[in-house]
């Protein structure tokens, strides 16, 4: 927790430092470096140009994006505005925004907040989305490291910075407001803001104080039909003892059958066989589920920034922030689930209703008579409170001498509720076309099936979990700047990073697998609120059913005490009765981080030529002390990280870099569980999954190169290339082997550092304002940006003992071999538009568990989305905005690896429409 006398030390350290310097000032001169430069921007153009200017100043290979205007950042969130950004990939559209960003194809990214690394709860990195926009002044992506950057995130690192008082001349007051319509929700939501900010000086002593409040709502709805996974099945002629058509279970007499969990899945070639007592006989493959989803929620997200900065003279400044996000969710999702696997009641003619495509032994529909399904509640409730708090300071001691320290203490923890109900019943037949058209699943089930109706439902599980996480640390930073005044070396930089990290999970397992309270009290029609049917599924996009029943989870948890006793849950056994039912600890970890640094800035002249850049080196140790359920376990790494910039001025308007530099990953801290989770079989395929994590896990390491060109042609334009190439070892995959478990088959999945990969590609990028247009088109601006990109990783293969048997050569998950960006500007003196489109080529997101015989990988389709800003003036402190996204109302897909036969999901969401104002004075 945090260490009150580490604070007193570093306000006695920063007491001490004022009074040196204050005795030292009457002889000695400003030190003018570092400045705080204040800039102000004002349209799209001024924002561009401005990020056009930071990257060009910046030794390292800088992106940018910058607001607008003081509160005009036109995104709903971080993520959505950084789609913009060469090289930066968004992706998992859904619950209203885009929410995860990588760089460059990798995901693995440090985010700082001015500076300083914060993180949401017991995880390594915070949720990018819960940062408002509306806080934000600019965006930096570095895409090199160099020695003074924190070590971690092999993508590299997102520095968010927030508004400070001394960045206005005088007073400033903006107030914004925006109503977002969510069309798959029909609900407008608020996004509000405020900013206050003053600053005063008395003689040479200066004083700010800045306060920033937000508050964004958001009303979801999410909807998904998915064609389920693939198991074989008999053809008409199976063998002795088995019927046509029926499953093929994974073990026959003793004998393994087939391997579920293949990379390449089972051969899908007409003929295919399997051996059966020992003869070889035809298979088809099919899937054995399709299930449809319908998610709706509410988000709140609350954030508040304080800043308070003094100058008592002009070599030495202090600054105390205090920063506050805080994350609210509920979301309820409506399930309706189907086998399309029951082989007992096919009919006089079961074949008769198959239909294979073309070329393979694949089934693409079927009808099959009386299957299990479910429908299922389920409510989860997240909540996420963050806190950062800073005192730091920077003081000039000499002509040349700068230093800067600061103090920061963060603490986060994260609450989840989840309680979910199955309601059961068998239809007497299901139809189904696994890809009806453009990988779209449709289903209908027989006459005497109404999924609306209750009385046709029966109560079946009860889930009623809950899971806490928490983290905090106390980082404690010291840098410094020496200016040398001759010779080729003109800046050194030294310094250290000292970080205490805690974090720790829990989490309450309180599963029930049937109602046992009788028939009458296990009807879901003897609940009136307990009856959630919803309408209007899918928009029409494909022949599915456009409404169901399903529990209601918010009924489930406010009576959540009377439904634990009708399923004869222990309410009172010992524990505390409602939501605070008592949590176990799965694991307390502490871990310490302390880096050293040192780099050089230099600059000669090369045949007439300016060189400059930079070189050094970060020495890391880490220790690890970790506490779980009846273990113990430690670890320590230590690592010199080196670095080295370049930069050419090939003329005055034409930049060469090139750069190299190490980065590294440590793995999560629930990796480092060992602790076993078993999970039964919950779809009837015959054996159940469990996970472990792995204490001995080292952290992920990359080797970083590279080379661009930049020409910088115009004003506010500019035109670049670059290529670049990461070398990564000890990639974290999960190894897997068959288990046995209180008589139970189990799939246990284990993560280790047992995978290398690379990644390289090339990035081009052009932002251009033409000069001298007709009247009609000045203002007229492009902004675009293309991705090249070709990753591999070498994932072992095991059997299911666990045993390696070969390697797979895959892309790295989340990579896509291209992707571009277009923004098409245009900017008067009244208003300001942009039209922005961004594109990404499909890619692999992430294995399937593995329990199946389709392929393990899980691709999305391309992903695209245009959106629309617009802003007018209508006086001089009054703008008014709009603003759009995924106009287009796109589609989003993944499938099996080859997507014209092994389609898997398809999920729509929601076109935003907000308008707004913005009042400044």
């Amino acid at each position: 927790m945090f260490n009150k006398s580490a604070l007193g030390t570093a306000v006695a350290m920063a007491l001490a430092l004022h009074s040196y310097q204050a005795q030292a000032q009457q002889a000695e001169e400003n030190v003018s470096s570092d400045d705080i430069e204040v800039v102000v921007v004002k349209g799209i153009r001024g924002s561009l140009a401005r990020s056009v200017d930071l990257k060009r100043e910046n030794i390292q290979v800088v992106d940018s994006i910058i607001a607008e205007d003081i509160g005009k950042f036109p995104d709903n969130n971080v993520v959505e505005a950084m789609q913009r950004i060469s090289g930066v990939q968004v992706t998992d559209r859904g619950a209203g925004e885009v929410s995860r960003v990588s760089i460059r194809g990798l995901d693995d990214v440090t985010t700082t907040i001015n500076g300083r690394n914060i993180f949401t709860a017991s995880g390594r990195s915070v949720a990018l989305a819960d940062i408002p926009a509306s806080l934000l002044n600019r965006v930096d992506v570095y895409k090199t490291r160099s020695a003074r950057l924190i070590e971690t995130g092999i993508a590299g690192q997102i520095d968010i910075h927030t508004q400070r008082p001394f960045d206005f001349d005088g007073s400033q007051v903006v107030l914004a407001a925006r109503g977002i319509y969510q069309d798959k929700s029909e609900k407008t939501d608020p996004n509000i803001s405020a900013l206050l900010s003053n600053r005063w000086q008395i003689n040479d002593q200066k004083f700010g104080a800045l306060l920033n409040v937000s508050y964004a709502e958001t009303h979801y709805r999410d909807q998904s039909v998915t064609a389920g996974a693939m198991v074989p099945f008999f053809s008409a002629n199976p063998p002795p003892g088995f019927t046509p058509f029926e499953r093929i279970p994974t073990v026959i007499n003793g004998q393994n059958v087939w391997q579920p969990g293949l990379e390449a899945g089972l051969p899908f070639t007409p003929g295919s066989t399997l051996p059966i007592n020992g003869v070889q006989y035809d298979y088809l493959l099919s899937r054995d589920a399709v299930f449809a989803s319908d998610l709706t929620g509410k988000r709140e997200r609350p954030a508040v920034n304080v800043s308070l900065q003094f100058a008592p003279n002009d070599r030495s400044e202090y600054i105390f922030e205090a920063f506050y996000n805080g994350f609210r969710n509920e979301s309820n999702n409506s399930l309706l689930f189907s086998f399309v696997d029951w082989w007992g009641n096919l009919g006089a003619n079961p074949g008769s209703s198959i239909n294979l495509f073309e070329g393979t032994n694949i089934i693409k529909s079927r009808t099959v008579g009386a299957p299990y399904m479910f429908t299922s509640g389920d409510l989860l409730t997240g909540k996420t409170d963050s806190y950062v708090y800073a005192l730091g300071g920077k003081w000039d001691l000499t002509n040349n001498l700068r230093l800067r320290s600061e103090l920061v203490y963060q603490e986060s923890k994260y609450e989840e509720s989840f309680f979910a109900m199955r309601t059961e019943r068998v239809a007497d037949s299901v139809t189904v076309d696994f890809n009806s058209g453009n990988g779209l699943p449709a289903f209908s089930f027989g006459p005497a099936t109404d999924v609306a109706d209750p009385t046709q439902w029966a109560m079946a599980q009860l889930y009623d979990n809950a899971n806490s996480r928490e983290g905090d640390a106390l980082t404690w930073t010291l840098d410094a700047d020496y200016r040398l005044n001759n010779g080729v070396i003109s800046n050194i930089r030294f310094g250290g990073r000292y970080d205490d990290r805690d974090a720790n999970e829990g989490q309450r397992t309180q599963d029930s697998p049937i109602c046992f309270s009788g028939t009458a009290a296990c009807q879901i029609a003897n609940y009136p609120g307990l009856l959630n049917i919803n309408s209007g599924f899918f928009d029409g996009k494909s022949n599915v059913p456009r409404s169901w029943v399903a529990a209601n989870g918010y009924y489930i948890r406010d009576n959540a005490d009377m439904f634990r006793n009708i399923y004869n849950q222990e309410v009172n056994a010992g524990m505390l009765t409602g939501d605070a039912l008592q949590l176990t600890r799965n694991f307390e970890v502490n871990e310490t981080t302390a880096a050293l640094y040192a780099e050089a800035e230099f600059e000669l002249e090369l045949a007439g030529k300016t060189l400059d850049g930079e070189f050094g080196v970060r020495y890391v140790n880490v220790n690890t002390d970790m506490q779980f359920a009846g273990a113990s376990a430690s670890a320590s790494t230590s690592k010199f990280l080196p670095s080295l910039m370049l930069r050419y001025a090939l003329t005055d308007e034409l930049l060469a870099r090139a750069s190299y530099g190490e980065t590294l990953r440590r793995p999560g801290f629930a990796q480092l569980n060992p602790t076993i989770i078993y999970v039964e079989d919950v779809t009837n395929i015959g054996y159940g999954t469990a996970t472990g994590g792995n204490p001995n896990l080292d952290p992920t390491t990359s080797k970083n190169y590279d080379l661009s060109l930049e020409w910088y042609f115009d004003d506010a334009s500019m035109l670049y290339g670059a290529a670049f190439k990461r070398k990564i070892e000890g990639f974290v995959v999960d190894f897997r082997r068959s288990v046995e478990y209180e008589d139970y088959t189990y799939i246990l999945s284990q993560p280790d550092n047992a995978s290398n990969g690379k990644l390289e590609g090339f990035e081009f990028g052009v932002v251009y304002f033409p000069q001298n247009l007709p009247a009609l088109l000045d203002g007229f601006g492009i902004q675009a940006s293309y991705t090249i990109l070709d990753s591999s990783q070498d994932i072992p293969i095991t059997n299911n003992e666990g045993e390696v048997v070969g390697t797979s050569n895959t892309p790295l998950f989340g990579v896509s071999d291209s992707s571009y960006s277009v923004v098409l500007a245009y900017e008067k003196d009244k208003f300001d538009m942009r039209l922005s489109y961004v594109w990404r080529e499909d890619f692999l997101n992430n294995y399937e568990a593995p329990q199946f015989a389709n392929p393990l990988g899980v691709y999305r389709n391309p992903e695209k989305s245009l959106d629309f800003q617009l802003s007018f003036a209508a006086t001089e402190n009054l703008s008014i905005t709009f603003d759009a996204t995924n106009l287009t109302d796109e589609v989003f897909q993944s499938y099996y690896q080859y997507p014209s036969t092994h389609n898997f999901g398809s999920s729509i969401y929601s076109r935003t429409f907000a308008l707004g104002f913005r009042y400044k004075m």
